[in-house]
């Protein structure tokens, strides 16, 4: 017994060398997963409750509830690709393909070239007066966002933006951007075409060119006769019951295939702040469009002199308003 005890107290043997070194290196990991994980559940517990907090302050701010890409389905294919010539580049992904395979989208074209997307002007536009407000807080207010053009190009530069789009295809897209360009903090989407009373209206979407969607079925198809449309119902809402008179509004634009009129009508309280509180206006000006839905330039003019905005310019077929 006695040499059986002396056997099972021999002094174990040292660790190789290379054991040992292995060791060495293994033990910074397990500290560093350690603390990790450690730290994940009430990390992640803070996270959610941030979340929460944010999500149940937007529901009592909006009277209606933001568009949730989360629960959307994924359009598929995705064709998506980067801006050329912008100083703040943003992706977006497109809705229309053209007709495949024989006359493609230019973009496509320019894609399977190795080439970016053409630069939007709309987003060169907004990049440029945005730099012109660095160090004032305040909203983007695209409507009509079609896939986000307008909506990213703010959105990249660090500016929050309320986005309105009332076609399904082309919020599966932005929704793709807010991906794309991790902008998921700054653009809140609300799948509505904004007027000048809280309803619903009739809206045709033209097959092939999602974005001479409208109001008017006219409008919708004055540029493309050839091309199907469908109507469906959308959810109506104006501006001034969206946006809390609190909230700084930094440039608002619009692009709604004629229907700008009745957006402005529901936007006075808005339009109607004081200089350098009241936000520089963009928004399509094209006669055809504007009598399809029985209004005109004129007749939008005079309306924003009533709201104090007496200095507007030509650009294109967009008119630019300032309270100068």
């Amino acid at each position: 017994m006695a040499n059986a005890w002396k056997k099972e107290n021999k002094r174990p043997k040292l660790l190789s060398p290379k054991p040992l070194l292995l060791l060495l290196l293994t033990l910074p990991l397990v500290f560093f997963l350690f603390f990790f994980f450690s730290r994940s559940p009430s990390n992640l517990s803070l996270s959610l409750s941030v979340s929460k907090i944010i999500s149940q302050t937007q529901a009592a701010v909006y009277p209606i509830p933001p568009f949730d890409c989360l629960k959307s389905p994924q359009a598929h294919p995705v064709v998506a690709n980067i801006v050329e010539n912008l100083k703040y580049p943003f992706l977006y992904s497109l809705s229309d393909f053209g007709s495949l395979p024989d006359k493609p989208h230019k973009n496509i074209v320019r894609l399977l070239k190795g080439k970016p997307f053409r630069k939007p002007d709309i987003s060169a536009t907004i990049q440029e007066l945005l730099e012109g407000t660095k160090g004032r807080d305040g909203l983007v207010v695209d409507v009509g966002a079609n896939v986000g053009m307008a909506s990213f190009a703010a959105a990249v530069m660090g500016y929050r933006v309320l986005a309105f789009e009332p076609v399904i295809e082309n919020l599966q897209r932005i929704c793709d951007g807010i991906w794309f360009n991790r902008v998921g903090d700054l653009v809140t989407v609300f799948e509505a075409a904004v007027s000048d009373r809280i309803g619903n209206i009739t809206f045709y979407k033209l097959v092939g060119r999602l974005d001479n969607s409208a109001v008017s079925a006219t409008g919708a198809k004055l540029a493309f006769k050839s091309n199907e449309e469908i109507a469906v119902q959308v959810r109506t809402i104006p501006l001034d019951d969206l946006i809390p008179e609190s909230e700084p509004v930094l440039l608002l634009k619009i692009d709604v295939q004629g229907w700008e009129y009745h957006v402005l009508k529901g936007a006075s309280k808005l339009l109607s702040r004081k200089k350098g509180e009241a936000p520089y206006l963009i928004y399509e000006e094209d006669e055809r469009l504007l009598q399809a839905s029985n209004s005109s330039a004129k007749e939008i003019r005079d309306f924003l002199q009533t709201v104090g905005y007496h200095h507007c310019t030509q650009h294109g077929t967009d008119a630019h308003c300032t309270k100068d």
